[in-house]
């Protein structure tokens, strides 16, 4: 300071004592040169001031979002720690996002710091937040945790898909601030949660908005990425905010790490979770209608409905209080373009105490949700008769929709099983009670039904393993079991189809049709045999997430029964083996291998590895292909990390 005789103050400088602020926010992991600070929590600035600060003078701190000034402070009234650090807290409700700050000291030019931005984000630690979240562990879990998996394949083969969040790397705040001016949210609505993760759903797929990805079921890939080579959010967000340009390609698991990303960075408690055997109900009835021939093959043009091996979404925790009391806690957001809500491919916040319950009628797209983990499935067999398709409904199953909910569990590497969270048991009466009364705010009409004259006591199942070896035959059996002494005439119809993991058929891999009679025979079995020549070829031109799905129909004709059944089977790959030295040096390359062994009788060709080391070495690619077991050793770059 100078002598305090001097008329007008003048401010010198400003330091956003960035060190110890970010230590007290829990920020000190955001690789940005700005200051970020949790809403509803005090910080401190030293300002630097060429004389005395006295009672006359008048210092404002003014902070504008854009061009927009949103608020005003007074150094005055402010706790002066000493004569020039000042202390100050913004309410809990302040609108999120990427704030400038300039100083005005009486009639002198303002006065704009370097680097004078500051990101406000929400305050899972403040008891005032809305997004407000007890236990340390659990805010370890789902706000500060960079790193987790994302689980995959089916209900009987779960697996799990290492995920690089990587919310505290390089320009992820600021593209996430870019999506939120992208928003055009207007400030008050940056003070919500809700309006804020809703937004962020469909501001990461691109159907609407040019957002973040763009989605592709169709296995071709060409110009852009495979969803199946995606390792983390990071490189996704990273590219979009430098090239403000849509990237290419997405698919479930991908829009909800990349959105789990997000939540994260702007403070919000999150989680990926994955639904198996996941409904997507298209005509809104909380059923899903599959449409079956004589010979068990899905008819496509008639099932517009799916249910999906997995589906993939993002949970956000905060409370509603837009919704009566009672919904607060986890709420599921998807930002998976499905379907459109109030006109764009956006979904939720649902809360997952309504969707247990069956409060379908509640605020955002809780119905749809819900058909997700707690739809009814429905067979229906169309035969056409004298030129007219009839429908006869063969079977209903109320406990095969929404399996294993997973998450990563909180503090450790393993899976947690969340399906109570979001239902009741299945088939308990609290299920259907739920089931019933989201029917009683829709209109859930049925179709006709077999009727038959009497019953023959058979029992359909098909006998299989859980999963294929990739290059070993498809091997499955159709078990008859007949419980009566009568003799039956039992026509079969068997299909073996490949599938996308959305339920899209991609090739049919080969059927069976055969009339057998129960005479004498209480059990019959029926081999469905496929070699790998069968499936290979369809493999080698889908780059994607595919499953064998097996689908059988009976038809008895002394009764007029009808009974169906399906498997669903996965690929086994063979497992990848890396070997890395056990200390490396900041700064320097160091050599890794990644080796696996084909498994197929033919070579493998245009292979791809994608590696990436978050903190350490950007998203790499390599590629390879050959016979037998191949040893993959790029070296690579370990960037320099200050204090980590």
């Amino acid at each position: 300071l100078v002598d305090g005789s001097q008329t007008n103050l003048r401010v010198l400088q400003v330091d956003f004592l960035k060190t110890q602020n970010a230590r007290l926010h829990r920020t000190e992991d955001y690789n940005t040169p700005n200051l970020v600070v949790r809403r509803g929590q005090a910080f401190q600035l030293k300002l630097v001031l060429d004389r005395q600060l006295e009672d006359k003078d008048n210092v404002e701190l003014q902070f504008c979002m854009g061009k927009k000034s949103l608020f005003l402070f007074s150094v005055k009234q402010c706790k002066v720690v000493s004569y020039v650090t000042v202390e100050w807290a913004r309410p809990v409700d302040t609108a999120v996002g990427k704030y400038f700050l300039s100083v005005k000291s009486g009639a002198d030019p303002v006065h704009t710091p370097e680097n004078n931005t500051i990101y406000f984000i929400f305050n899972p630690w403040c008891e005032g937040d809305t997004v407000f979240m007890a236990g340390d562990k659990e805010r370890s879990e789902y706000v500060l945790n960079d790193t987790g998996y994302i689980y995959v394949g089916s209900k009987d083969k779960i697996h799990a898909r290492p995920w690089n969040y990587g919310q505290f790397e390089e320009d992820i705040l600021d593209a996430c601030m870019f999506l939120l001016d992208k928003s055009n949210l207007k400030p008050r609505d940056r003070k919500n949660p809700v309006i804020v993760s809703r937004a962020m759903s469909a501001l990461v797929n691109a159907n609407d908005d040019c957002g973040v990805l763009l989605a592709n079921w169709s296995g071709m890939y060409k110009g852009g990425t495979s969803p199946l080579a995606w390792t983390g959010s990071t490189p996704i967000l990273q590219q979009y905010f430098r090239t403000q340009k849509t990237v290419l390609y997405g698919q479930c698991w991908v829009f909800a790490g990349v959105l789990t990303t997000v939540m994260r960075s702007l403070g919000v408690p999150s989680r990926t979770v994955t639904n198996f055997a996941s409904a997507h109900d298209t005509e809104q009835n909380l059923r899903v209608d599959v449409y079956l021939n004589e010979k068990g093959q899905k008819i496509e043009d008639l099932t517009t409905d799916s249910i999906w091996n997995f589906h993939v979404w993002t949970d956000v925790w905060m409370t509603r209080p837009d919704l009566p009391q009672g919904y607060e806690g986890w709420q599921a957001v998807d930002a998976t373009p499905q379907e459109i809500s109030q006109g764009v491919f956006q979904c939720g916040p649902a809360p997952l105490k309504a969707i247990r319950q069956g409060d379908v009628y509640l605020t955002y797209d809780t119905k749809f949700i819900f058909a997700e983990v707690n739809a009814d499935k429905v067979f229906w067999l169309v035969k056409e008769v004298n030129g007219v398709s009839e429908m006869t409904k063969l079977r209903e199953e109320t406990l095969v929709i929404g399996r294993s909910i997973s998450t990563k569990a909180v503090g450790s590497n393993t899976r947690e099983d969340i399906t109570a969270q979001y239902k009741f048991t299945e088939g308990s009466p609290e299920e259907r009670k739920a089931m019933e009364k989201a029917c009683s705010y829709l209109s859930c009409e049925d179709g006709p039904e077999a009727a038959p004259t009497e019953e023959a006591n058979i029992e359909l199942k098909i006998q299989a393993g859980e999963a294929v070896w990739l290059g070993d035959p498809i091997r499955m059996s159709v078990i008859i079991n007949n419980s009566s002494a009568r003799s039956w005439t039992i026509k079969l119809g068997a299909t073996c189809e490949l599938q996308l993991y959305t339920g899209k058929v991609v090739a049919v891999l080969g059927s069976v049709s055969e009339t057998v009679a129960t005479a004498g025979k209480p059990v019959i079995e029926v081999p469905v045999h496929l070699e790998a020549s069968s499936y290979v070829g369809s493999l080698a031109s889908v780059d994607d997430e595919v499953i064998v799905q097996g689908h059988v129909i009976a038809a008895i004709e002394e009764t007029e029964e009808k009974f169906s059944e399906e498997v669903t089977l996965t690929f086994q790959y063979p497992p990848l083996r890396v070997e890395v030295p056990e200390t490396v040096k900041i700064g320097q390359n160091f050599t890794c291998a990644f080796i696996f062994k084909n498994t197929l009788s033919i070579p493998l060709e245009n292979c791809k590895l994608h590696v990436e080391g978050l903190g350490i070495f950007m998203l790499e690619t390599f590629d390879q292909g050959g016979e037998g077991e191949q040893r993959l050793t790029p070296i690579l770059q370990m960037r320099k990390l200050e204090e980590k």
